[in-house]
């Protein structure tokens, strides 16, 4: 049976879409979970939406399975005494459950060619943390829920610019002792 040259190119080009696909979704496409975080030195035991009781260790994250809406979270102490009883409403695919209600800063990162981002930068408000002055505007956060951010605490961001046409930014949170460490490094004041 012999097939011809346009049949050959249609498979041909049927093979490359999928692998093309198939190298999107294993190693490009981007991840939605859910995160409940720890930073500090102490143990958590928590239950959402009624569920399983889950533990927390100091200084860990953990993902979990939340429903878009509302939902509800009891946290419990080291020794399981019941530290609130609370309720939180889920919009995007992606958030972050901060059960110890610790400070945590949302920080907005340029991308494109030929951008300046010192200009960009120094137009924003200055945030002060700790009594010093920190620029691009980081926001503060220390709720129970959010889902205000683009890339969670334990992603780093993109460190290709995908868009050389225009200029694009992404947001990240970051536990305080994090967040500080990459302003020191990334704008070198």
């Amino acid at each position: 049976m012999k097939i011809s040259p346009s049949t050959k190119g249609l498979i041909i080009a049927l093979i490359t879409v999928i692998f093309a696909f198939g190298i999107y979704f294993l190693f490009l496409s981007k991840k939605n979970y859910y995160l409940v975080d720890n930073p500090t030195d102490n143990t958590f035991y928590f239950k959402i939406n009624n569920g399983e009781e889950k533990i927390i260790g100091a200084g860990a994250k953990l993902q979990i399975d939340l429903n878009q809406g509302k939902n509800a979270v009891k946290v419990y102490d080291g020794e399981r005494k019941m530290l609130y009883d609370s309720g939180f409403v889920v919009n995007k695919n992606r958030g972050l459950l901060n059960i110890a209600h610790q400070d945590y800063y949302v920080n907005e990162q340029f991308y494109g060619y030929g951008l300046n981002k010192d200009s960009l930068i120094t137009a924003r408000r200055i945030t002060v943390i700790d009594g010093k002055d920190f620029v691009n505007s980081p926001k503060k956060f220390n709720s129970l829920y959010t889902d205000d951010f683009y890339y969670n605490i334990d992603e780093d961001y993109d460190q290709i610019v995908k868009n050389v046409q225009k200029v694009e930014s992404r947001t990240k949170i970051f536990r305080k002792v994090d967040f500080l460490n990459y302003y020191k490094e990334y704008y070198k004041f």
